[in-house]
């Protein structure tokens, strides 16, 4: 089911036509990338005990299940495009939602950057155009996907669903290899008490954060709320569904590595699940891991292109961006906002500045998910009527043990690093001129 057409007198509307497929595959294609390859070696450093590696990756899928309670319950509630964008602007009004969408936007732009240039590097470990510098390769690729969305919003949604389908099938395909191989040496025997399986406050500090990070992405459904077919369903079928398949996979990634390396062989490791397949697969693990991580980069790409393009397009629908962005083409895409988008990712990618805003994110991209949780609280207060197909349980105990994991990770990340800290709040009240601006010039909003 398609939207009515925009008329002159109706703020412009995107198009439904995603379906649950879709939103799995934003989930599953945002979630997993290349980092749960290298963060079991992080893990391992911390944890020495398998059972509790294990068991550590359970968690972290069970604290990505914990926080989307609360964002699920708001998404579903506000299905518009924007994300945590759309949900903190309805709870705190524009001014706060500005500063999510723009540090969301900034987020994905940057990122974008970043893995496109892996993508480049992938492209030369498979010895191809080794005479194409990585920043052209990188460059390709965010031109690449920008065309498949311009296309439409079926196309790109199409391509998401099938690059997610291919990555989540290479994982399982590698998963079953290695545990088809035998057994590597036995671990060595831990101490039963806490200090034993832990090996320093630092290092547990470090796992929890990389095990956090690899995680993150789950939240990718809600930034297509105005798009999927039944949002009041569909929303939190994809989040919890994705969640969960997420976190088996990554179970089974570390149970499969542990089959083949002990945790010290995986704690010595800067690429543990590829130093595992070496060890099965020999030289051929180099092609088929590196391969894996072609399509895995692509689908992020994709991914995070066509959600940028949806934020840009609801802050410039709700006046805190100049509006003719927000013009959405017949096949749904909203392209000017695609072009910003594309643009920005471009001039990342070929100067090599996302280096810097990459070592900064850390605390937005928590930030942006204790915002939702604290917006839940704030809408069940603020609009008790409001139309909610989908209720977290426990309220409010549920948002708030959210929200108090969320503000403990800001502050190790914070503690951990200073001047990342410092860094990154100056990055957030940066754009703040840019929102007095348009205010000015255009102060009144659409619908």
């Amino acid at each position: 089911m398609t939207q009515p057409s925009e008329t002159p007198h109706s703020p412009p509307q995107l198009l439904r036509v995603l379906g649950l497929v879709f939103g799995l595959a934003v989930v599953v294609g945002g979630v997993i990338g290349s980092g749960i390859m290298r963060a079991p070696g992080v893990v391992a450093q911390g944890v020495s005990s398998p059972l509790l590696i294990l068991l550590a990756w359970a968690l972290g899928g069970g604290s990505a299940m914990l926080a989307a309670m609360p964002l699920v319950e708001a998404g579903a509630s506000i299905p518009r495009a924007g994300g945590t964008y759309a949900i903190s602007q309805r709870a705190f009004g524009p001014s706060v939602g500005f500063i999510n969408g723009w540090l969301t936007w900034l987020q994905y732009t940057a990122s974008n950057a970043f893995i496109s240039v892996v993508f480049g590097e992938y492209v030369h470990r498979l010895g191809l155009v080794p005479q194409v510098p990585v920043a052209v390769l990188a460059c390709a690729l965010i031109v690449g996907v920008s065309g498949i969305n311009w296309i439409g919003t079926k196309v790109s949604g199409a391509s998401q669903s099938i690059g997610s389908a291919v990555k989540g099938a290479a994982f399982l395909l590698l998963v079953a290899i290695l545990f088809i191989a035998p057994r590597g040496a036995a671990p060595a025997p831990v101490a039963s008490g806490l200090i034993g399986p832990v090996t320093s406050a630092a290092a547990l500090v470090m796992a929890i954060r990389v095990i956090y990070s690899t995680y993150a992405g789950w939240d990718g459904a809600i930034y297509f709320s105005e798009e999927v077919d039944n949002p009041d369903r569909n929303v939190a079928r994809a989040t919890f569904w994705g969640i969960g398949l997420v976190s088996v996979l990554y179970v089974l990634v570390n149970a499969a590595a542990l089959h083949v390396l002990t945790p010290a062989q995986l704690a010595g490791s800067k690429f543990a699940v590829g130093d595992a397949a070496h060890v099965v697969m020999g030289s051929a693990a180099d092609t088929f891991i590196t391969a894996m991580g072609l399509f895995s980069l692509m689908a992020i790409v994709n991914l995070q292109v066509m959600a940028a393009s949806r934020v840009t397009f609801a802050m410039a629908r709700d006046g805190v961006l100049p509006r003719w962005l927000s013009h959405v083409a017949k096949g749904g895409t909203p392209r000017r906002s695609l072009l910003v988008v594309a643009g920005a990712s471009l001039i990342f990618a070929a100067s090599g500045s996302y280096e810097a805003i990459i070592r900064i994110y850390a605390p937005w991209s928590v930030g942006a998910i204790l915002m939702v949780c604290l917006s839940a609280i704030r809408l069940r207060y603020s609009e008790p009527d409001l139309y909610r197909p989908w209720k977290m349980p426990l309220f409010p105990w549920i948002a708030i043990a959210a929200s108090l994991v969320q503000a403990s990770l800001i502050y190790v990340m914070v503690a951990d690093d200073p001047w990342m800290g410092l860094w990154s709040g100056l990055v957030v009240v940066a754009p703040l001129p840019v929102l007095w601006l348009v205010r000015r010039l255009k102060p009144a909003p659409i619908g």
